[in-house]
Formats: structure tokens, C-alpha cells, sequence
């Protein structure tokens, strides 16, 4: 059908935001290219970028923090409520700019916007009673949690408006400056979440943007001694190069959610119809490129031959297209770099001796030339010393493990090196599924449903190379915090209650008042 996109404008390029402006580079390093890459004759801009910005935007994060972390919760909800207004009131033009960036269709970029306000209603409606402060009147008492200072927000290109807002919120509710660099595929969003924090007034420097490559900005970001936490949300040779570069600063806080992509378990009792539907939308949709995206499902027993030729069928009948165009299901790949690797890695699994019952391959839209692909469906021989269970296969793909019993399939599910959510589909009342649940070492467990449906509300803690075993979701917030206790004490000093073996009371001479009364455990 027609396309229905905008003109193809040019973003206004704004620079870095830091100290509450935003400032252009003064020295510029390089250029970020920002295309559709479902129509590379949409180009939104070049973003420049510098190394030097990093400094400043810690510097002004480390000052904005001084003043923002002694700003009250309820304070810090009423900014943080009008940040949410300032997205909800620019909804559709964010799901268009979301359209243009990543080439999804636009029914799905609106529902990452819509995610992303009810994300911050989940902070402001549960996130505050995380940190709040917890007293215990009668040991006069307390415990509260205490913003760590610098955050560093290092964010992928899947999801970047909702990764982006989780992210810095977490941060700001939890009384930190952030410093925020957006994915190089994603300079675009990364501003438009910029602009709406500077129209919530946030105080001068507690939010910060830099735009920049991984290679560059993110490292300079990485190695400055000024921040105090980092979130990583991308791929896991990128985290493991993180943690290479932090070997001589254990003590930093860091939060590693690499996804790797997810699982399914397909039980023989399971509903035929649902299974179908959630698995192919899970692998395919955003392409196969979100980090909970269904990459292997384990069909046990009499499963295969119900399920395996509708999942190929229903797959073949995926509609690949430009995301403004009507009845679109799957857009194009993030770029020509994870359109070659998905060609790549296609072949290499039937020359590994995998069987293909649907071949991914590249396509070519005639309107409008872009990174498409179409979706592959693969039996995988786990049997034959290439099981497959380690790579995160590249965009949509599916592959299929036929076991023989639940217990082989708990076993291969558990041999994964991404684990970080993993669907289950069997019949709810099916009495082994609580044995099920005890056995699978994974972040997150969805009983029929697909593994990219969560909420934020529901910390879950990614299993494997998935994550350092951290909570996301609104537990982030009290990750970007540490907890401080303390006590007071107000009675009088007695001498005659001292510890043993002082002899406190040989030379006392009724003056003291205050000290230390006895060894306590409450």
C-alpha cells in the first residue's frame, strides 16, 4: 500500500546537552551519519562528536549531582512527572523520528512510546517506595538509600527511547547526575529524550547527552575517573571489553544487560495456536534485534510435528517493509554491518549441517532501498558438535532443537549461554510445570506468552552471559543508589551497664553523660 511517511526533513542537530544548554563540539572529531535504514535517501543529519565533551558533561554531572541529591523524593517525582508530560505530548511526532531511526514499522514505534510513559509511571508509582527511607523508631534508626554521583548510561540502538528513559530515570530518581551517550545508530532519539528533560527544568547539570561512537566517546565515558555507576545495555563483546578496561576499579558499580536474545520451551500439551503466534512474534518482530527476542525454541516430543510446519508457514507469511507503509509486521536491520552478518551467519549454519526450513536471505524492496531481510527458520542438529547455543544469532532467525523429553529439553535450555527470559508453553494447570520453573536457570519465566512481553514493574535478574546478575527494570533504580544506615543514641551514660573488664566505674567521677552503653545487636 502507499506510503504514508513524512517528508524527508532534516533533524535540527542541537550538539551535546551539558549543564542544561546544548552546546556544539568547539573541537569536532568525527560525524555520525543518522539515516533511515529503510530508506537510505532519508538522511536525518550529521551529529558531530568529541571526546572533550565527555570531560565536561562529567564535570557538570558531578556538580548537578552535588545539588540535585539533596532534593527530595517527592520533589525529584514531581520533575521527573513533568518529563513525562513532555513525551506524552510529543507522542507522534517521537514514534515518526522513532520510524525514520530504526526503520520499524510505526504501530510498533508507537507502542514504544506509549511503553516508555508507562515506564516512568511505574518509577513514580513504585520506584519512590524502593528508596524510600526505612526507620526503625526504636533504635532510633535508619537506613537510606544514597545516590551514588555519576551515572554513565551506555545504550544500544534497539528500543533507544524506551532504553533511554528507563535508564535516566533510574538515575535522576535516584538523586544522580547522568551523563546518557546513545548508540551511534540512534543520535536522533538520544536528543529528542535530551529535549524533553530540558523542558521538565531539571536542575543545571544533573542530566547530560553525548553523542558519539562506542569506540570513542563511550570509552573516554568508561575510563573517566569521575563516574561513580555504569549501565551497559548492548552486546556482550562490548561489556566484556567494559570490564577488561574497569580491572583496576572493581569498586565501580556496574550494571551489564547484554539480552544475547531468548528461549522458548515447547511442551507436548501445549496450546497449539498461542505457542505459534507468540514464538513468531517473538523472533521476528523489531526484526529479531531486541535483546529478549525469541532466538531458539525447544520443541519436546510430539510438539515438533504439530507445531514446526505451522511456525514455517506463518513465518514465510511475514509482511518485510517500509515502516511507514500499512500492514507491516518486520522493517529492515539497524544497518548494512548486521545485514551482512545475518547473510553470514545463515550459511554458516547449514554448512555446519543445520537444515533450513526457511532460508533467511537478504531482500530488496522497489521503493525504497534499505537493510531488509527476510525471516529464517532452521533445524538444529544439537547432537552433531555444532549445537548452536552460544552465538546471539543476528536478526530474525529461529532456531528449532527437537528433544526427546522435558529433561533433555531443560538440559540444552540450560547449556545456553544467553538466558536472560524464557517462554514456556504447556498447559497452565499441567502439574510438572513447578518442577519446570525450579529447574530453568533463567531471568524470567512468561507461561504462554512470548519472551519479548515484560513489564518493568517485575525486576528480573538475566542468567548467563545476559547479565552480571543484577536486576533491571525498576530495580535499577536502587542499583544507582547504595544503602547507608545509621544510628543515634540519646540516653544518659550509665557506668554500671559497660561491658566487662574496663573497670569503668574505679574513676568515674559522675560527670560523663554520654559514650558508649554496651555491645548491641538488634
Amino acid at each position: 500500500m502507499p506510503s504514508t511517511a513524512p517528508t524527508h526533513e532534516r533533524v535540527l542537530r542541537r550538539g551535546d546537552y551539558i549543564h542544561g544548554s546544548f552546546i556544539k563540539p568547539e573541537s569536532i572529531e568525527g560525524y555520525l551519519n543518522a539515516s533511515n535504514p529503510g530508506d537510505r535517501r532519508d538522511v536525518l543529519g550529521r551529529f558531530p562528536f568529541s571526546v572533550r565533551s565527555v570531560d565536561d558533561a562529567v564535570d557538570a554531572a558531578q556538580a548537578g549531582s552535588r545539588a540535585w541529591r539533596r532534593v527530595g523524593l517527592m520533589d525529584r517525582a514531581a520533575i521527573i512527572g513533568r518529563f513525562r508530560e513532555a513525551l506524552a505530548a510529543n507522542a507522534e511526532p517521537l514514534a515518526t523520528l522513532l520510524v525514520r531511526e530504526s526503520g520499524r514499522p510505526l504501530w510498533e514505534c508507537r507502542q514504544e512510546v506509549a511503553a516508555s510513559v508507562r515506564a516512568i509511571d511505574a518509577f513514580l508509582d513504585d520506584g519512590l517506595g524502593l528508596i524510600a527511607p526505612r526507620v526503625m523508631e526504636d533504635i532510633s534508626g535508619r537506613s537510606d538509600y544514597v545516590p551514588r554521583g555519576v551515572v554513565g548510561l551506555l545504550l544500544p540502538s534497539s528500543m533507544p527511547l524506551f532504553n533511554g528513559v528507563v535508564g535516566s530515570v533510574a538515575g535522576v530518581l535516584g538523586g544522580n547526575g547522568v551523563v546518557m551517550k546513545p548508540s551511534k545508530y540512534a543520535p536522533v532519539i538520544g536528543q529528542a529524550v535530551a529535549e524533553a528533560w530540558d523542558k521538565a527544568k531539571l536542575p543545571r547539570g544533573t542530566f547530560n547527552l553525548v553523542q558519539g561512537p562506542g569506540s570513542v566517546v563511550g570509552q573516554r565515558l568508561v575510563a573517566h575517573a569521575g563516574l561513580d555507576a555504569l549501565v551497559h545495555t548492548g552486546a556482550y563483546d562490548t561489556a566484556r571489553e567494559i570490564r577488561r578496561a574497569l580491572v583496576e576499579r572493581p569498586e565501580l558499580t556496574t550494571v551489564f544487560q547484554s539480552g544475547g536474545k531468548a528461549l522458548a520451551i515447547v511442551c507436548e500439551d501445549a496450546p497449539k495456536d498461542r505457542a505459534v503466534y507468540e514464538i513468531v512474534v517473538g523472533a521476528f518482530l523489531s526484526a529479531g534485534q531486541r535483546p529478549t527476542s525469541t532466538a531458539r525454541a525447544i520443541i519436546v516430543g510430539r510438539a515438533w510435528d504439530a507445531l514446526v510446519p505451522e511456525i514455517v508457514r506463518r513465518a514465510q507469511r511475514v509482511k518485510v517493509g517500509y515502516g511507514f507503509d500499512d500492514d507491516v509486521f518486520m522493517g529492515p536491520l539497524s544497518s548494512e554491518t548486521a545485514r551482512t552478518r545475518f547473510r553470514r551467519y545463515c550459511r554458516a549454519l547449514t554448512a555446519k549441517g543445520h537444515v533450513a526450513l526457511l532460508e533467511g536471505d537478504v531482500m530488496e524492496l522497489s521503493n525504497h532501498r534499505g537493510n531488509y531481510v527476510t525471516p529464517g527458520v532452521y533445524k538444529i542438529d544439537h547432537a552433531n558438535g555444532a549445537p548452536f547455543l552460544n552465538e546471539e544469532p543476528p536478526g530474525p532467525l529461529l532456531l528449532l532443537y527437537k528433544a526427546r523429553d522435558i529433561d533433555e529439553a531443560i538440559d540444552l535450555h540450560n547449556r545456553a549461554v544467553y538466558r536472560p527470559v524464557t517462554s514456556v508453553f504447556t498447559r497452565p494447570d499441567n502439574t510438572a510445570l513447578a518442577d519446570i520453573r525450579e529447574q530453568l536457570k533463567t531471568g524470567g519465566i512468561h507461561v504462554n506468552r512470548s519472551t519479548i512481553g515484560s513489564s518493568v514493574r517485575l525486576p528480573a535478574s538475566p542468567q548467563g552471559r545476559a547479565g552480571n546478575g543484577l536486576s533491571g527494570a525498576i530495580d535499577l533504580v536502587r542499583a544507582l543508589t547504595f544503602a547507608r544506615a545509621s544510628t543515634t543514641e540519646s540516653r544518659r551514660f550509665e557506668p554500671a551497664r559497660v561491658v566487662p573488664g574496663l573497670a569503668w566505674g574505679d574513676d568515674d567521677d559522675g560527670t560523663m553523660e554520654w559514650g558508649p552503653m554496651e555491645l548491641r545487636v538488634e
